[in-house]
């Protein structure tokens, strides 16, 4: 154990530290969509927060990645965190202000998701090259653990510190967790830098589209990078949906909402705490398929037709415990099927192909409770529909619900199919 602590050491002081500014990050964000949610009521308005942040990062994503490849790891990261507490100190400006407005909140999200654009893969090849490849499994499951943890303690502490001092201490916290990372990153951790090769002499275009390149000779990396992008769609449709579904409920509310969330985490921790303690399986693309199978054909459903609120919280576990097993295995497949010389932008061709789905899907499922499955069940309140899905508002969104559990089997079913001949060699 003590040698293997000496080799993760330096892994372990970036995972830490980056937990800890992602958790303040997290907060401030929670905060905001309680902020704009009490100021304007629009679950559309609260949306656009999280599709102004994934717009940037998909739009950009496969330049960013020639960029992080060329770039010093730990100065890009560096540079990204510090413009992004740059962001969240002129929220903090504009309230005291009381100017904030939610453009301002759209366009400080925007530059957000840009910084994060190029953080994520320097961060994703730091964490590769900080990795003897024995250890991959695991911390790919301390990854998870951590964002198990950032799910769970999220709403809890930042609706304390927000309902304690209002969002003056929420962003104080903020910027105190990014001021920890950022000088343990500057000061007491060292990246090496991976080789150069020929990469060095490549313009920006031809060293984006090298990425694209490996994907198109690597089909294995490429449907599993389309079958998450399909699940996505699924999965943020789900999450545009669920506080419309669980709101309005006369057994729901913010609390019910929070519990839900809070299961949600819960079960993402006790996943990853597996995931890390697994010996390696002998399939992992079964694995990752059997895992996506299990979340997709049971959360939607539980909570389209239950009616208990404990209901509802045994489908978020079984929608989520399984999940951080997919995230590691997946994990373990890119990292040691990516020649840690092509990650950064191989990472990003994966960031834009596999989630560009996200912004789409939360337009999308807002827009569809708002203007379809709503309208159709109030001017059908009895019937089979009713009796489905119940009566009175929430009930579009349980039938949404129950139409994105069809919908993520069968993505699950037709990429099983496609993967099941694909073998994988660590």
């Amino acid at each position: 154990m003590k040698k293997e602590y000496i080799h993760l050491r330096p892994y372990l002081l970036l995972w830490g530290t980056q937990s800890l500014s992602g958790l303040g990050s997290a907060m401030t964000n929670f905060a905001l969509v309680i902020w704009l949610y009490q100021r304007s009521g629009s679950a559309l308005e609260t949306a656009l927060l999280s599709i102004c942040s994934y717009a940037p990062y998909v739009l950009t994503s496969i330049f960013a990645g020639a960029l992080s490849d060329r770039w010093n790891k730990k100065r890009t990261m560096l540079a990204c965190d510090s413009l992004a507490a740059l962001c969240t100190i002129l929220v903090l400006a504009l309230l005291k202000a009381g100017r904030l407005e939610p453009w301002h909140m759209y366009l400080l999200n925007g530059v957000n998701g840009l910084m994060n654009t190029v953080q994520q893969p320097a961060g994703d090849v730091a964490a590769t090259l900080l990795t003897p490849k024995e250890y991959y499994q695991k911390t790919s499951g301390l990854r998870s653990l951590s964002q198990s943890l950032i799910t769970i303690l999220t709403p809890a502490i930042a609706t304390a510190l927000f309902s304690f001092s209002g969002m003056d201490l929420v962003i104080a916290v903020d910027l105190c967790t990014f001021a920890i990372a950022f000088c343990a990153l500057a000061f007491f951790i060292s990246i090496p830098e991976p080789p150069q090769k020929e990469k060095a002499q490549e313009k920006l275009l031809s060293s984006a589209r090298a990425g694209l390149r490996w994907l198109q000779k690597n089909p294995l990396i490429l449907h599993l990078i389309l079958f998450l992008a399909c699940i996505n769609l699924v999965a943020s449709a789900f999450n545009a949906t669920l506080p419309a579904f669980i709101l309005p409920r006369e057994n729901g509310g913010e609390t019910i909402l929070g519990l839900v969330n809070a299961f949600e985490g819960i079960a993402a921790l006790a996943g990853s705490v597996t995931a890390t303690l697994l010996p390696k399986p002998k399939n992992r693309i079964r694995v990752i398929c059997l895992s996506l199978i299990v979340s997709m054909s049971t959360e939607n459903f539980l909570l389209a037709f239950g009616r208990s609120p404990w209901i509802w919280c045994l489908g978020s576990i079984l929608g989520w415990l399984s999940i951080p097993l997919m995230n590691a295995n997946l994990d373990v497949v890119f990292r040691s099927s990516i020649p840690t010389e092509m990650q950064g932008r191989v990472y990003s061709c994966r960031n834009t192909l596999q989630f560009f789905t996200i912004p789409l899907g939360y337009f999308l499922g807002g827009l569809l409770v708002d203007r379809v499955f709503e309208p159709f069940l109030s001017v059908h309140p009895s019937g089979l529909p009713a009796l489905l899905f119940g009566s009175g508002k929430g009930a579009g969104a349980a039938a949404m619900l129950f139409v994105l559990g069809i919908s993520g089997v069968l993505v699950c079913a037709v990429f099983r199919h496609i993967l099941k001949d694909y073998t994988f060699l660590e």
